[in-house]
């Protein structure tokens, strides 16, 4: 359960710490005091965002802090497969959320927003104002049969996913496959062009390389003729540098038997002349051989501009072109055994829309099986809450097309008053009505998948009256089973708090900021008074309050135990 709240510089709330009990925690307050900005502080931990003025004027950034008891095994599982530990049986989320960016913590260790809100979802489950009216919609109230029944229903979802996916697959091959005999052979003449123009070139790897080598020292040959020529010159034995160094080589020969320091020196100078002499003779048998003949500069200038007319439209390789080539085979060799493919595809598609056809009929089937109690469960759910007379049921379609989630359309259909016959829900309800609806599928929901901690924000939207006190023991119900945090602006669900508290609204020195404390006694009842009464309590106010909290106490002490 959820049994610290640390907030701090979020829109009205400068910094506050809430310590959460077990069963129905009851936040009251007046409008406008901050109830909304604390139920949006939690869903940031659930991933939600935040708009740049949520952070309180003047604040570098706003922090977001959860700390949660883990009590039960499936939340702690579902945790270690996330692979979350937790910490003496307590896990911690936070976030903080300056200009433009978050960082979201576990445990003190940083983590993504998605990694963030997988861990709440384990944790938590948020009623916001107006999610009861996405139970209008037919994809919602699935997706309720679905979270409902998933032990079974998710496996077989699955399976159907996974066919449909081959299915898909096989419509579009076929589709592919499906043309007219003229547009068959306009590809198959292009693609044995194309395949020809390859062959005929006969290209073999690395060639280009080597021509483009050739070709730069054939487009080059006048430049490299006269340099070698200047260079044979420099370092030759006429008036080279050749010469100069068998001068030296004889005057150093002179000298060298008087230090034998000179005679290792003479020995270099001889290397160097015979290094020279050497490299000459290199020179000059490379210009003796080097031929640059107008016929092989046009042939390797031709080679060159097919090889890379063919990379132009074929790869920019050798490699890749021969890759295209053998693709383009392949391409044509099944245009050859057009018939075979197109009978082979049809058969394909028709074997696996039987077993889409099969694994769809047993999703719908479970999900039928699974609709049965939910409905029962629904039906007891809103009794609890002054649906005396209510019909519901669920009624089950079959949509034209497959699709990944199955062949099945749903929809909510009820009867809320005596004699009258099913109707969808969006044509019978009203939004106190739908209200109520989506407690009792929370509440279903909630003690399917052991979520400890449920939150709901104002559920007690256009009720009133004898519904407003069923709705009260429906929370205290759902209380002594999970904990619960409850925005409420009704006295009767307020008086089954086990924990109260209230949120104020008030001016601390040129600053406006939203506080929060627990209230006991006496404080509870006088909070009771001023939803009762308004702004003036009046001893009868407060003595009827006093009377709804002490029947209250009694209600839970008796009915719930």
């Amino acid at each position: 359960m959820l049994v610290h709240l640390h907030v701090k510089n979020l829109a009205l709330i400068q910094d506050i710490e809430v310590e959460f009990g077990p069963g129905l925690n009851i936040l009251t307050g007046e409008t406008g005091a901050g109830k909304s900005i604390l139920l949006g502080s939690m869903q940031l931990i659930l991933g939600g965002r935040i708009a740049k003025d949520m952070i309180r004027a003047g604040a570098p950034y706003a922090l977001v802090e959860l700390l949660f008891q883990v009590e039960n095994q499936k939340a702690e599982a579902s945790l270690k497969n996330l692979g979350i530990e937790l910490e003496d049986g307590q896990v911690l989320l936070s976030r903080k959320v300056t200009d433009g960016r978050s960082i979201n913590k576990i445990n003190g260790e940083t983590c993504t927003v998605s990694q963030m809100k997988a861990a709440a979802s384990c944790l938590l489950d948020i009623h916001g104002q107006h999610e009861h009216q996405s139970l209008l919609y037919q994809d919602k109230q699935l997706e309720i049969l679905d979270a409902y029944g998933k032990e079974k229903i998710q496996p077989a979802k699955e399976k159907v996913r996974e066919i449909y996916g081959t299915y898909r697959s096989c419509v579009q091959r076929l589709k592919e496959l499906d043309t007219d005999e003229e547009q068959r052979n306009r590809e198959k003449a292009f693609l044995e062009f194309e395949i020809e123009e390859i062959e005929k070139a006969h290209l073999l790897s690395g060639e280009d390389e080597e021509l483009e080598n050739l070709y730069r020292k054939l487009n080059n040959g006048k430049l490299i003729l006269e340099t070698l020529q200047t260079v044979h010159s420099l370092t030759g034995y006429d008036q080279g540098a050749g010469d100069a160094a068998g001068t030296a080589v004889r005057e150093l020969s002179k000298v060298t038997e008087y230090d034998p320091q000179l005679e290792i020196m003479s020995q270099s100078l001889q290397e160097i002349d015979a290094l020279l002499n050497d490299f000459n003779r290199e020179i000059s048998s490379y210009v003796e051989d080097l031929s640059f003949d107008d016929e092989t500069f046009y042939e390797t200038e031709r080679r060159l501009d097919l090889i890379n007319g063919l990379k132009a439209k074929y790869g920019r390789t050798i490699e890749e072109i021969h890759a295209y080539q053998k693709g383009q085979q392949k391409k044509l060799e099944e245009l050859s055994r057009y018939e075979e493919n197109f009978l082979k595809a049809k058969e394909d598609l028709k074997k696996t829309e039987e077993q889409l056809e099969k694994a769809s009929h047993v999703l719908s089937e479970i999900r039928k099986e699974y609709s049965k109690t939910l409905t029962e469960k629904i039906i007891e759910g809103l009794r609890d809450m002054n649906f005396l007379d209510v019909k519901f049921r669920i009624d089950f379609q079959r949509k034209k097309e497959f699709s990944d989630n199955g062949t099945d359309e749903i929809e909510y259909e009820i009867s809320t008053n005596p004699g009258e016959d099913v109707k969808p829900l969006g044509r019978i309800v009203s939004g106190g009505e739908l209200s109520r609806i989506m407690l009792a599928i929370k509440a279903i929901l909630a003690d399917r998948d052991q979520i400890e901690t449920l939150i709901f924000d104002e559920i007690d939207t256009g009720i009133s009256g004898r519904t407003a006190q069923k709705v009260s023991e429906k929370m205290a119900v759902i209380g002594a089973c999970h904990q619960v945090l409850c925005i409420t602006h009704l006295p009767q669900i307020a008086a089954m708090a086990d924990t109260h508290f209230e949120i104020e609204k008030h001016q601390k020195g040129t600053e406006t900021i939203t506080e929060i404390h627990p209230l006991e006694g006496d404080e509870s009842v006088r909070e009771l008074a001023r939803l009762l009464g308004g702004a003036e309590i009046t001893d009868a106010v407060f003595g009827n309050a006093k009377e709804m909290k002490e029947l209250a106490l009694v209600h839970k002490n008796t009915r719930l135990k």
